[in-house]
């Protein structure tokens, strides 16, 4: 129990605001006996039997007063028989809200909202801000009031110095009609430099578009002028140096075309018998150039089964390739690509004609063990080639006479390796009918060399043809000497432009050179529709009627040019015209099975 000044106060203030409770609280105990103050939580406790008649207000101004209590808390509880008054300290500063002054003892009290804690606001679940943020920032401007002023006149006894005064001199008066028509030329002026401002605008954006068609023309053409260029050097190299069938193709062409020359001016310029020692001598000339031809082209196929072959040996051994998704590559062998390698890497030690005897010798044994694991016929055949050579090599003969043995063994044992049997790989890479009735349904006679072939080996062209593609190239050499490399690009030059109008096109790529030849040579006649230019390395198909797939029917050859200017034309003559080429067309492909499907109704007279 405390007993100290504060305290004394306190009881005293209870007893002047409470005598009664003060009475009962003297007669019940010792004075000051039912009183306890404590630095924090302070708590004041009275008996059970006394009531207690002040209020939280009165004790709080009481305590803050004579406790010196920067806050104070006041609480009541009722803990079994006795009561109590708990004060709680908070330094928290609070603004003044005024209070009032005892009239007695000239105390001055606070108002009960600076001594207790504040209220906390419930929460609304939204973020709510302070209102100075949510308003303008406002500013003070002082602002002078009209205030009466006097201005001083020389007058009798007064003098007022005039030196500084200015002399004004009133100009012509404006009436408000002057004034409303002065503003509306301004009006006017100001329109007309913004007119002239929006059309010097316009201007040089006509220009900008002028000069970028102007460039894009001039890009274009240059374009077109690269790419003859860039033909017609190819078709010199192709010529230089032929290595296809193409190539092989257009010199025999070229060769046709001297011929047609030379015999035109023969007849043009000799008759009798000075013409036919001139047709003899072409015929010899002509009969040379075939030979040199001849002989390019049987070297060039042997250097281009070469490189099949060795293409053919790399694929076979080539191991499983894929990306992982963080683009790393990897590679997987198995027993079939292994098998393929063993015998890549063995053919490849045959081939070779610059190792020793000793090691020539050592070859042929390893071929030997090879081989010897399945027996056939096939291998029968080398193993007694191989034994042949072994027995000539014992016996002294020279290498250069065993070449024709050594290309024997080389081919024997290439078929070896392309057995699916030995070489299982090789079955993903050869078509190899599983069945024997399909090999038997998909035979078909050669009327020119009176072999059975597959169909592959046909031109699916117009139907299937009676001769097979090795026929049908010794006849082109022979006969007609076409060459078909022009053709080829045209349709190549038809595919990528279909390809961007339509992804789903199908007819251009179910066409061959024949097919392109036919409608280039025939139907149109290898002249433009519109200008009759008869450069081929100029003229494209386009289609007629632009809302339709382009098709055999609905096409039109034209110069590079000229591309975008047929759908402008309305002449009913040349409409017609082209209708009759569409009918043409109609009539050859219809022939065609796997293009007679595509067949419509005849376009509209006037599709544009």
């Amino acid at each position: 129990m405390l007993q100290d000044k504060s305290a004394e106060h306190f009881f005293v203030l209870l007893d002047e605001f409470f005598p009664s409770a003060m009475n009962e609280l003297s007669d019940e105990s010792p004075a000051h006996s039912h009183f306890l103050l404590l630095p924090r939580g302070s708590c004041f406790s009275f008996s059970n039997s006394v009531t207690l008649y002040i209020s939280v207000a009165m004790v709080f101004f009481m305590l803050v007063n004579y406790l010196h209590c920067a806050f104070v808390t006041i609480v009541l509880s009722d803990c079994g028989r006795n009561k109590f008054v708990i004060v709680e300290h908070s330094f928290k500063q609070k603004p003044f809200l005024g209070g009032y002054r005892h009239q007695l003892t000239k105390t001055e009290y606070h108002h009960a909202a600076v001594q207790t804690i504040p209220r906390k606001k419930p929460d609304r679940g939204v973020t709510v801000f302070s209102r100075d943020t949510q308003t303008v920032q406002l500013k003070s401007h002082n602002q002078q009031c009209p205030v009466n002023s006097s201005t001083q006149m020389t007058g009798i006894g007064c003098y007022v110095s005039c030196m500084n005064d200015k002399l004004v001199t009133p100009r012509k008066y404006i009436t408000a009609d002057e004034w409303h028509d002065r503003r509306l030329k301004a009006v006017i002026f100001l329109q007309s430099l913004v007119r002239r401002w929006l059309a010097q605008k316009a201007l040089d954006l006509l220009r900008d578009e002028q000069s970028r068609r102007l460039a894009w023309l001039e890009m274009q053409e240059r374009r077109r002028e690269e790419e003859k260029e860039e033909q017609l050097k190819d078709l010199q190299q192709r010529r230089m140096n032929p290595k296809t069938k193409e190539d092989f193709n257009l010199l025999y062409k070229a060769l046709e075309m001297w011929r047609l020359e030379e015999e035109r001016l023969i007849n043009s310029s000799q008759q009798g018998a000075q013409r036919k020692t001139a047709l003899r001598s072409l015929l010899e000339k002509e009969m040379q150039l075939i030979s040199a031809i001849g002989r390019h082209q049987i070297f060039t196929q042997t250097t281009n089964y070469e490189e099949m072959i060795r293409d053919f040996l790399n694929k076979s051994a080539s191991p499983y390739r894929w990306h992982t998704s963080n683009n790393q590559l990897i590679e997987m062998d198995t027993p079939h690509t292994i098998r393929a390698r063993k015998l890549q890497d063995l053919y490849n030690n045959i081939s070779l004609s610059t190792v020793s005897q000793e090691q020539r010798l050592q070859l042929l044994m390893t071929l030997k063990e090879t081989v010897e694991e399945n027996k056939c016929p096939l291998t029968l055949d080398i193993v007694e080639l191989i034994d042949r050579e072994v027995d000539l090599m014992r016996r002294g003969i020279k290498a250069q006479n065993l070449n024709g043995l050594r290309k024997r063994i080389c081919t024997l044992f290439l078929q070896y390796i392309k057995t699916a049997t030995f070489n299982p790989i090789v079955s993903k890479m050869l078509k190899v009918y599983q069945d024997p009735s399909q090999l038997k349904n998909d035979m078909f006679l050669c009327h020119g060399c009176r072999c059975c072939l597959p169909s592959a080996a046909y031109n699916t062209s117009g139907g299937l043809s009676r001769w097979c593609q090795r026929c049908t190239s010794l006849d082109n050499i022979a006969r007609r000497r076409l060459d078909f490399s022009i053709y080829k690009n045209i349709l190549k030059r038809l595919k990528m432009d279909e390809q961007k109008l339509n992804k789903e096109a199908k007819i251009p790529w179910l066409l061959q050179e024949e097919d392109m030849w036919y409608l280039v040579e025939v139907v149109w006649a290898s002249r433009s529709a519109l200008n009759g230019k008869s450069d081929l390395y100029n003229l494209v198909f386009v289609r007629w009627d632009k809302q339709r797939d382009w098709s055999p029917w609905n096409c039109l050859l034209l110069s590079k040019e000229e591309t975008l200017a047929h759908s402008e034309v309305k002449d009913k003559v040349f409409i017609r015209e082209v209708e009759h080429k569409h009918e043409m067309a109609r009539q050859h492909f219809s022939r065609i099975s796997v293009l007679a499907e595509y067949l419509d109704s005849p376009s509209p007279a006037d599709p544009h």
